[in-house]
């Protein structure tokens, strides 16, 4: 009789490690399923964060639907990058690095303003810190999260900092600029403006053209962002 050398406790026990594995294609999983899941819940709140962020304190003033777009997206891919990203060994220089690049980018057709740029750095920051936490307890990156949010708030609230807008304008009553006439000229100011006008620093003087240019301080009606303060010449 020829004697069989199976043995259904190894074959039992190598069956369950290919069901460990699953399927592969190129020695590279086809499909992990707490991979996934974890990819897919990770991707919802740091899209959640994010979007709490830019709905609620950025765009609520600035009404920008060109950087709400801008900020979205580059949430979505620095996240996405870093996250599947996360097998390959890599220095904290290299994390730091990439989101330093995007965050130094200045768009040639306009200046980005450094309050977009705040925003920019904070929304690449928020990824990063998703994207890359994935042996950090879920706790503590929800607090890291709401610590976002909570100083944002603090920070574009008027709780904490009185907001006051700023206009650039070229004055052609330079005779009202001397200082013992500076209460006439606020006057004036607030007369022809129709501004709250707080304040008046007086800039460049050119005395060929009889005009100078003058920054005012002033209390805003409302909480917008007015984009345009920083124009001081017509082109």
């Amino acid at each position: 009789m020829i004697q069989s050398d199976y043995d259904p406790g190894i074959a039992a026990e190598h069956a369950a490690e290919l069901a460990e594995k699953g399927l592969t294609f190129m020695n590279v999983d086809v499909f992990d399923a707490s991979n996934f899941w974890m990819l897919l819940l990770r991707f919802a709140f740091n899209l959640l964060v994010c979007w709490i962020i830019i709905q609620f304190f950025y765009y609520r003033k600035s009404r920008r639907r060109d950087y709400y777009f801008t900020f979205m997206l580059f949430s979505v891919t620095v996240f996405l990058l870093l996250f599947l990203l996360q097998s390959i060994p890599m220095q904290i220089g290299f994390a730091l690095g990439l989101f330093a690049i995007f965050g130094m980018i200045r768009y040639r057709t306009e200046t980005v303003q450094i309050r977009e740029m705040t925003y920019l750095f904070v929304i690449i920051g928020i990824s990063v810190v998703n994207g890359l936490s994935m042996d950090v307890p879920h706790v503590s990156v929800a607090v890291a999260n709401l610590l976002f949010i909570l100083v944002t708030w603090l920070l574009e609230s008027n709780k904490l900092l009185k907001h006051t807008s700023a206009k650039v304008i070229l004055y052609e009553k330079i005779a009202l600029i001397h200082p013992a006439k500076y209460s006439e000229m606020l006057a004036d100011l607030k007369q022809r403006t129709g501004l709250d006008i707080t304040k008046v620093e007086v800039g460049h003087i050119d005395f060929l053209r009889d005009a100078a240019y003058l920054k005012i301080y002033y209390k805003a009606a409302s909480d917008e962002i007015n984009t345009i303060d920083s124009i001081t010449r017509f082109p």
